[in-house]
């Protein structure tokens, strides 16, 4: 197991299908937990029963992350629910349809970076001033592999968490003097959420997949718990000399 500072982890996203691996391996490795969903909230209670049954506390809160006062709330909540907030894992963002830059409707990337890059600042500008008090904490944001090398119609994503590893560079910078840290896990293509739903409308094909299987040193997709893994290590104390750093849990993609 890993060991934690006294508190919970936030899960921001914690509903979908990367982020239920997420809440189960941080409670399987020993931290409480704060799972934070948008409109899901059966699967949200379903993985704080998992949680629980491993013997940690689980909260599950609603929040709108375009709504800054909605993240506030739900910080204040988690606060009084669990004490104290040691790490928080920024896992939200909306389905990204496949599409080239070109072809990309505006309301689209409006709303990705609403969503994702407007949120995550919000909720760090929620959280710091606690984790200062604290003295201390962990930020771990979910980008992508497309920073390693481009995937074609994934623009979208990979500009959108681009923008968020970039705030993991200022965070670190910025408030290293506080003992709080910030990282990125890099996510390949992963055999949960996004993959299903986008193959399930068809955007993803027998073709894409064997494309895509080409540019993969390990000839499979990952699992949540192996992004779990990742982001466990960056928030716990095993990772506490760690911070402005990524890593890419892709299967060698782009090697």
């Amino acid at each position: 197991m890993a060991s934690f500072p006294s508190g919970c982890t936030m899960v921001f996203g914690g509903s979908g299908g990367i982020g239920q691996g997420i809440v189960r391996t941080f409670a399987e490795q020993g931290s409480d937990v704060a799972i934070i969903y948008r409109s899901r909230r059966e699967p949200a209670e379903e993985v704080a029963s998992q949680a629980r049954a491993v013997g940690r506390a689980a909260s599950i809160h609603a929040a709108d992350v375009t709504d800054p006062a909605s993240i506030q709330s739900v910080v204040d909540a988690a606060i009084a629910e669990h004490g104290r907030i040691h790490s928080v894992v920024w896992a939200a963002g909306p389905l990204v349809n496949q599409r080239y830059l070109s072809e990309t409707p505006m309301d689209e990337w409006r709303h990705a970076f609403e969503v994702e890059v407007h949120g995550f600042l919000a909720t760090t500008q929620a959280v710091i001033p606690h984790m200062r008090d604290q003295g201390g904490g962990s930020f771990v944001t979910l980008g992508s592999t497309g920073h390693d090398m481009w995937a074609n119609r994934d623009g979208m994503s990979v500009a959108v968490k681009a923008s968020n590893e970039q705030l993991v560079r200022g965070i670190a910078k910025e408030e290293g003097r506080y003992n709080i840290r910030a990282n990125s896990v890099r996510v390949g293509v992963i055999d949960a959420g996004q993959l299903h739903e986008l193959t399930r409308q068809g955007q993803i094909d027998q073709r894409w997949i064997d494309n895509t299987h080409k540019l993969l040193c390990l000839k499979r997709w990952g699992t949540a718990e192996e992004i779990a893994h990742a982001c466990v290590y960056f928030a716990s104390n095993e990772g506490a000399y760690t911070t402005g750093q990524f890593i890419s849990v892709s299967g060698g993609f782009g090697v």
